[in-house]
């Protein structure tokens, strides 16, 4: 049985159309608007091997926050959809990448409780015309809408755009963890029962 989700999201300020499926190799296409937001979901599609498509559209004439905080909340919904009720799951996941001068580790628990701790500051304001701000507040709006637990530490770094996709990447490869199927159980990986 196939783990996907399509989610339409429609307000004053974005029309987002994104679909998942959990067991792809990477492929879509991403069309936002923001080239650097499209870059990011390049590489977390190919980290996590998960096939996305994405299409926004967004008020981009004021900035890209809307559009930006707007995708994330739409492939948090997806994921958390397309894991059901996340029987057979891992459900936790961790990686620590290196990005040149970069090491950031990132840390999920896809466990349907929302909690989100981030510690990857990024100096510079800019990365070209994207705000870099906002690179915490996708994953933070992400987190809130997969129901997940989402800790991401920075130990060190000092390039913008590498810290942007070690955290991106770092966080694909948690995620790709936590949602494979896991080879010696297919219950429901809490002692509840139900996530």
């Amino acid at each position: 049985m196939g783990r996907s989700a399509k989610i339409e999201r429609r307000t004053g300020e974005t029309n987002i159309q994104l679909s998942v499926d959990l067991d792809g190799n990477g492929d879509g296409t991403r069309r936002t608007g923001i080239g650097f937001l499209d870059h990011m979901l390049d590489l977390f599609a190919r980290h996590a091997l998960v096939d996305l498509d994405v299409q926004a559209e967004g008020d981009l004439h004021v900035d890209d926050h809307h559009t930006t905080e707007d995708v994330g909340i739409c492939l948090g919904q997806a994921i958390d959809q397309a894991l059901g009720s996340r029987a057979g799951v891992r459900r936790y996941g961790h990686w620590t990448l290196p990005m040149d001068e970069v090491l950031v580790t990132a840390a999920v628990d896809m466990g349907g409780r929302y909690a989100f701790e981030y510690h990857a500051e990024i100096r510079a304001a800019k990365i070209g015309t994207f705000d870099t701000e906002l690179v915490e507040h996708f994953w933070q709006s992400f987190a809130a809408n997969a129901h997940c637990n989402l800790h991401v530490v920075m130990h060190h770094g000092r390039n913008a755009h590498h810290i942007a996709e070690a955290v991106f990447k770092a966080t694909a490869r948690a995620i790709r963890m936590a949602v494979e199927d896991d080879p010696r159980s297919d219950a429901v990986p809490s002692t509840k029962g139900v996530l």
